[in-house]
């Protein structure tokens, strides 16, 4: 036999191995895949990796606008109150009832600060197996990017700034889901 051909021969032999390992482990049922058993370092971190790295190269080509505007903030601060602040928070508050059943945990975004692309790409697509839904199936974009905007200006705010600015926001039209777009 060659040697080209026997390393390819023992390659593939081990990948076939390892295949069947693999699907033997994950057939079994032996990992406990409930939100309350975190789950070991290395799969936490090769997880986490997988989310960053996912996020960062679909989020690279995303072309952020302008922010600034306060009627797309304000709106955003009536979107977030709406649909986030379950599981991200709001200023001053602590903990919610459904925050402690989350794993992972979501984070808290009063104390965050998320670059706007990835931000949007996030709320757009959610993220797979975790609590996080994608919401570019019931909201438009400007929609999107209004939530981004009071991301934004969120870790700045007190208590008192966050409820005022979700009494002033717009009434809340995408979440009248009886009235499809």
């Amino acid at each position: 036999m060659k040697p080209i051909t026997l390393v390819l021969s023992t390659v593939l032999g081990v990948a076939v191995v390892a295949a069947c390992g693999a699907g033997t482990f994950i057939y079994s049922g032996a990992y406990d895949i409930g939100a309350d058993a975190p789950h070991s370092r290395p799969v936490y971190a090769a997880l986490e990796t997988l989310r960053r790295r996912s996020i960062q190269a679909r989020a690279s080509d995303i072309t952020v606008p302008d922010l600034s505007d306060p009627q797309l903030i304000l709106k955003g601060a009536g979107q977030y109150a709406a649909m986030c602040t379950a599981c991200h928070l709001t200023p001053g508050q602590e903990d919610s009832e459904i925050r402690p059943g989350l794993y992972p945990r979501p984070p808290n975004l009063t104390q965050a600060r998320i670059e706007p692309a990835q931000a949007f790409w996030t709320i757009k697509h959610g993220i797979k197996m975790s609590a996080m839904p994608a919401w570019g199936g019931s909201h438009d974009d400007m929609t999107i990017w209004s939530m981004v905007a009071f991301l934004r200006k969120l870790p700045g705010l007190s208590p008192e700034a966050y409820k005022a600015m979700v009494a002033a926001a717009p009434p809340d039209d995408d979440m009248d889901m009886d009235h499809p777009k």
